[in-house]
């Protein structure tokens, strides 16, 4: 008893299944629903290349801010060679004043003054070497983002490109649509398969028609009013027809002329004369 229940629930949500899919084959199928489909599907794709834009225009901050960062470090570069330049120059004055008081070169390098101009000449060649490597790296960044901002723009080209065809495509699937319905229905209409609405409706008001019709009729012999009518029918033939005999009598159409009509008061005269005295 259970399996058969089983079975039984079984087979109803089997029945209930296939009318789902019945019924979203339907929904499916219809150019409303189709043109919601395409339009949800393009606006998915919009949303992406809006997300692509904001990474591309993140790489793209990114790029400008090294560019910023790299005139910052050429500045500092230009000012650092300066000063390197600077420290240079004073340290050759001061080597050359010591020369003139004649010490040795030993005493020389042990000036305050050119320990000075030593230290910091290192210094600012040092600084300068750190910024020009730190300005070949933002230099080698910058070209890998130009690289990759190109590459994106290129893909963000092709995204838009995509986005334009599933528009053509979702109109063109449409027209198909309805079209191919249109067919179907039309052939179906010739084959005689298909339930043509209108046609349904004619062949009610035909038949509602015909059972008034029918029904009247009836009605009609029930009370009397066929029998009626039929006699009413007779006596205007027959008047009609006694109008034309007189008339073709009076105009001397009539092969014989018909007898007067006679009045009560003869009748009565002749039926008197008849009886015996």
């Amino acid at each position: 008893m259970f399996k058969a229940i089983g079975r039984w629930i079984k087979a109803v949500g089997y029945l209930l299944t296939g009318q789902i899919d019945s019924a979203r084959r339907v929904l499916d199928t219809n150019p409303h629903v189709i043109k919601a489909k395409y339009d949800a599907i393009v606006e998915d794709k919009i949303e992406r290349i809006h997300q692509y834009k904001q990474a591309v225009a993140g790489l793209i901050a990114q790029e400008e801010k090294k560019l910023t960062k790299i005139k910052q470090l050429t500045s500092e570069v230009e000012n650092l060679e300066r000063l390197k330049a600077g420290a240079l120059a004073k340290a050759k004055q001061t080597v050359e004043q010591l020369k003139a008081t004649g010490i040795s070169e030993e005493a020389i390098h042990d000036d305050e003054n050119y320990k000075k101009c030593l230290t910091a000449y290192k210094d600012f060649n040092s600084t300068l070497s750190e910024k020009q490597e730190r300005i070949s790296e933002l230099e080698a960044d910058i070209e890998g983002y130009k690289n990759n901002i190109s590459d994106h723009k290129i893909q963000l080209q092709q995204l838009l490109r995509d986005v334009e065809k599933v528009k053509a495509e979702a109109a063109d699937t449409v027209a198909d649509v309805i079209t191919a319905k249109q067919e179907k229905e039309l052939a179906e209409t010739f084959a005689g398969i298909a339930k043509d609405g209108t046609a349904e409706e004619l062949q009610n008001l035909r038949e509602m028609r015909q059972e008034l019709k029918a029904e009247a009729k009836i009605t009609k012999e029930l009370a009397g009013t066929d029998t009626k009518s039929q006699e009413a029918e007779f006596l205007e033939y027959a008047r009609q027809s006694e109008s034309t005999s007189e008339f073709d009598a009076l105009i001397g159409l009539a092969s014989e002329a018909p007898a007067p009509k006679e009045t009560n008061k003869e009748k009565e005269d002749k039926d008197s004369s008849a009886l015996p005295e």
